[in-house]
């Protein structure tokens, strides 16, 4: 009696140059598409327009109103940056799945840990660098008209939103793995957009009027969404006072003080990792139909 045979599997031992191969082929295909170029055009537009609205004409007043075109900023991040990180990631692999690319792929010595980090690490860096156009151009805007203050909290900012893009590509992702359709991929994409930048917190704002929920308990539901948590953090960098945000605000600078922007920058931390990775732990899955 013959023993059967079986196909041999690639072992799950993930090699940084196949990642890396996968990752440029991944950047290739970003920088070529026109969709992503629009975004960046769009962001980087918008971002350079807004700086140049929020400042007056004069050095010593726009020094004095960088406060004001911050807080522009942190605001087109919010809306434009999360909708980038999460229709990019939720068409990543459900895409290439629909069109047979991704069967192709694994048809070669490329395993699945593999071709999913390098897919993840290619749309990262396309991400970054579209996120790193838009503060370019608002920082070249801003550094002309106020003589190049405030560097540093400006870096900020940009360092938050870069961290924001890929916690959102991380949640489009495991989007993806869920998903054998792009456009449902991307529908849900968009209902999680909604969800957090805008339902998130005009919801929030509902519900704790109706339920008079406790300070503490608001400000620990707006720091668990992760478009909220950078805008917290990107305000914190440029002024002293959270009172914009309310309650919440008041409430975060006089509990936790200095250690409001670690506990922030924390959370934003959880949200890069975990979806991230399990995003991996359900595409590296046997189960996961290809």
């Amino acid at each position: 009696m013959t023993a059967a045979t079986s196909p041999v599997a690639i072992p799950e031992r993930a090699e940084g140059r196949t990642i890396l191969v996968v990752a440029r082929k991944e950047l290739a295909d970003a920088l070529a598409s026109r969709w992503f170029w629009m975004w960046v055009a769009a962001f980087a537009g918008l971002a350079a327009t807004l700086a140049l609205v929020a400042l007056p004409g004069s050095r010593v007043a726009a020094s004095a109103s960088f406060s004001r075109t911050a807080a522009s900023l942190v605001a087109l991040v919010q809306v434009i940056v999360p909708l980038m990180g999460l229709t990019l990631g939720a068409q990543a692999i459900a895409s290439q799945r629909e069109h047979g690319a991704l069967r192709f792929l694994l048809s070669h010595p490329v395993n699945r840990t593999e071709a999913f980090w390098g897919i993840y690490l290619g749309l990262a860096a396309a991400l970054v660098t579209a996120v790193a156009a838009g503060f370019g151009a608002a920082g070249l805007v801003t550094a002309i008209r106020t003589g190049g203050t405030r560097t540093g909290a400006f870096l900020w900012i940009a360092v938050g939103a870069a961290i924001l893009v890929l916690a959102m590509l991380g949640i489009g992702m495991l989007v993806s793995t869920f998903t054998r359709r792009t456009s449902s991929a991307l529908g849900i994409a968009v209902f999680i957009w909604l969800g957090l930048v805008f339902l998130g917190d005009l919801g929030l704002m509902g519900t704790a009027v109706a339920t008079r929920m406790p300070v503490s308990a608001l400000f620990a539901v707006t720091v668990a969404n992760p478009v909220e948590a950078f805008r917290l953090a990107a305000l914190a960098s440029f002024t002293r006072s959270l009172d914009v945000l309310g309650p919440a605000g008041t409430y975060a600078v006089n509990v936790l003080g200095d250690a409001l922007v670690p506990v922030i920058v924390g959370v934003l931390g959880l949200w890069f990792v975990l979806p991230a990775a399990a995003a991996w732990a359900r595409f590296r899955s046997p189960r996961q139909d290809l």
